[in-house]
């Protein structure tokens, strides 16, 4: 149970600029309730020693017994009440001294009885209800036959008193009840707050897990797509030199220059993958002189079909590693002497590269694995777009990717 009133206590787990706020908060309203202790008190002893009756010596020790009460509530009370949750046998201990002093002086000078609004919230606060309502009763209706007993007062003194006493009793239920809706409503508070963080934490972890993924994938695709590839193309042409150099040291030559070439390339890429720039051949050309080099180096025709414009990088990118995949597989897999088409398809909405060849064909169904034609339809999907492989066996195949253009561009060229 919350050690204050109304004050939230700090949620455990909570952390930075939320604890120290928290912190301060207790800090600033146990001092609140310090003050409203110490009015009430000097407030109950002004009354006591300004009362007619009794005389003078019984307001003294009524006076007398109240002045413990302030170093009994610094020395325990304060702390016991700061704690979450209360240790509520000295909980028990601290208001069964507060009592003990408090029921004696009643009984002498019945003002004492105002000390109750001071020590009833306390019982409220450090003790579960049921006990705090067997206090606050004892605190309430005990000094009535007492007081009784000793000065054996009139009726309309009598019927003041027991009034007095149902009415502190009422106030005890009302401000208990409501104190108990406070420290309730705080817990949960605290309890939320704890779990909100606890999400954010789990949140953020979870998004920089998903980021770490997400930029392998991109690196994964990349290396394939330019380094792997490059790798692929120097270890066939090593294989053909080998084979040409006893046989044919022209055709060897022109395989080493192509080397030269590819690896020359493959550096070039790599440069550009560190240094997260746009890839090579995308580095000083527009997207048609790139698939023109691309396309040349494979023995490709490409044909360029509606108006020519510049497209956002990232479109340009994906449009590039695209046709460059389709060429690679048509070169691994196709078979020799295949004639190979290159499009690219400018239109209002969207710019598509088409690649075709008229080689032996397989069934993409049967295809698993690899990043080849996953990482193809991956790539498209981060820039919105779709990838569509045909192919049958025998039947050559068709690599179609389109990629919608940016609202801002179509409006630029409009």
């Amino acid at each position: 149970m919350s050690a204050d009133f109304p004050v939230e206590e700090p949620a455990r787990g909570v952390t930075g600029r939320g604890r120290a706020r928290e912190a301060h908060a207790w800090d600033r309203t146990i001092r609140y309730w310090d003050a409203y202790f110490a009015s009430a008190w000097a407030a109950t002893l002004a009354f006591v020693l300004d009362a007619a009756p009794p005389g003078l010596p019984v307001r003294a020790a009524a006076a007398g017994l109240l002045v413990p009460l302030v170093p009994w509530y610094l020395s325990v009370g304060r702390t016991l009440l700061q704690q979450d949750p209360p240790d509520e046998r000295r909980a028990l201990c601290y208001l069964a001294g507060a009592v003990a002093l408090f029921l004696p002086a009643a009984v002498l000078a019945d003002q004492s009885r105002l000390m109750a609004y001071a020590l009833i919230p306390q019982c409220f606060m450090a003790l579960r209800m049921r006990w705090a309502l067997i206090t606050v009763t004892v605190i309430n209706l005990a000094p009535v036959p007492g007081w009784v007993a000793l000065w054996r007062p009139g009726w309309p003194e009598l019927l003041a008193n027991v009034l007095f006493a149902v009415v502190t009793l009422l106030f005890s239920v009302v401000i208990g009840s409501w104190i108990i809706r406070i420290i309730e409503q705080s817990t949960e508070r605290a309890e939320l707050i704890a779990e909100l963080d606890a999400s954010r934490h789990e949140i953020s972890r979870l998004s920089a897990a998903h980021g770490a993924l997400a930029e392998r994938e991109r690196l994964a695709r990349e290396i394939h797509d330019t380094l792997a590839q490059g790798f692929t193309s120097l270890l066939m042409l090593v294989q053909a030199v080998d084979a040409e150099l006893d046989s044919d040291l022209p055709e060897a030559r022109r395989h080493l220059a192509l080397m030269d070439e590819t690896a020359r390339r493959n550096l070039a890429e790599a440069r550009a993958l560190v240094a997260g720039g746009a890839p090579a051949d995308l580095a000083d050309a527009s997207l048609p002189d790139a698939l023109a080099r691309l396309a040349d180096r494979h023995e490709a025709a490409l044909d360029v079909t509606g108006p020519v414009r510049a497209l956002p990088a990232g479109v340009e990118v994906v449009a590039l590693r695209s046709c460059q995949e389709a060429l690679t597989n048509t070169r691994k897999h196709a078979g020799s002497s295949v004639a190979v088409h290159v499009n690219l398809a400018y239109t209002d909405d969207a710019v598509t590269v088409r690649v075709h060849d008229d080689g032996r064909g397989f069934d993409p169904a049967a295809v698993s694995g690899g990043y080849g034609l996953a990482g193809l339809r991956a790539r498209a999907a981060e820039a919105g777009g779709t990838a569509a492989v045909r192919s049958a066996p025998g039947d050559g195949t068709t690599v179609t990717v389109r990629l919608p253009v940016p609202a801002a561009v179509r409006s630029e060229s409009a």
